[in-house]
């Protein structure tokens, strides 16, 4: 059984798997595994960025998204006469003649990787790059052009030790997906201190963050420009404690439930 597995850590959004994937199939005939891919509207490997925070702190976050060849696979259930089957490998392949028509094989993917296209009338994703695999390549194009190592391809067992502390796509949990995901970014809380009274940066502010349940996650201390971040927060609200020699200590709420938390400056009070 083989399986993708992503460091998002190494991912650089450069999109050269992408592009990859482009190349290899738009235009090309690889029959039986899929007829070609159209060049423009779908994108059978594609990588999806995401800008996080706010100005002054803003990040790109970039994520390779696939085909997870599941388990237990929605678009094979949603196909009729044997339309979508699975390979020995563990690959799961639309066959393009049995397929033809059958747009609900498209619409039953809840991760959007199965396409439609429409002058072809039929469904299609990403094939592993099945045509090069029965031809003796170790692995799909996107991984072999992957300059970082963000992407690996193997066989599950290779990558056992590794796979407890990996995540799948929110929407195919439970369906049994074999890309694996390490190091997603977790939600952050950043801010700025600085001095009211003298609009100067306070340096050495010590900063304490607080889970909903009033346990200290995290103390960290600002930087040569007052600036502090904590990014391995949950999906949870937290309070941050700001106290600095000279200062009277303040407390804001972080909500991370939904998003990163870019503070405002927070200016503290030298006591009367």
């Amino acid at each position: 059984m083989k399986a993708l597995v992503v460091d998002l850590d190494r991912c650089n959004g450069c999109f050269n798997c992408q592009l990859a994937c482009k190349d290899e199939h738009c235009d090309n005939d690889w029959s039986p595994y899929a007829l070609p891919q159209p060049t423009t509207g779908q994108f059978w490997c594609k990588v999806e960025q995401k800008e996080r925070g706010r100005v002054p702190v803003v990040r790109v976050a970039y994520t390779p998204t696939f085909c997870g060849m599941c388990d237990d696979a929605a678009c094979m259930k949603a196909a009729e006469d044997g339309a979508v089957y699975r390979r020995e490998d563990g690959v799961v392949i639309v066959d393009p003649v049995k397929a033809k028509g059958q747009r609900q094989i498209a619409e039953a993917c809840p991760l959007g990787m199965v396409y439609w296209n429409e002058a072809l009338d039929v469904p299609q994703k990403c094939t592993g790059c099945s045509h090069l695999m029965d031809n003796g390549w170790s692995e799909p194009r996107c991984v072999d052009v992957c300059a970082t190592g963000a992407l690996r391809y193997g066989d599950l067992e290779d990558f056992a030790g590794e796979l407890d502390a990996a995540s799948v796509a929110e929407e195919l949990e439970g369906a049994g997906s074999h890309v694996y995901y390490l190091n997603r970014p977790k939600r952050w809380i950043a801010g700025t201190v600085a001095n009211r009274g003298e609009n100067e940066v306070v340096i050495g502010a010590r900063v304490g963050i607080f889970d909903d349940g009033g346990s200290c996650v995290a103390s960290l201390k600002t930087d040569e420009f007052g600036d502090f971040k904590y990014d391995e927060c949950g999906k949870r609200r937290y309070r941050v404690r700001i106290e600095a020699d000279g200062f009277a200590p303040i407390e804001l709420e972080a909500d991370c439930t939904h998003a990163d938390v870019v503070l405002d400056d927070v200016l503290v009070d030298q006591p009367r």
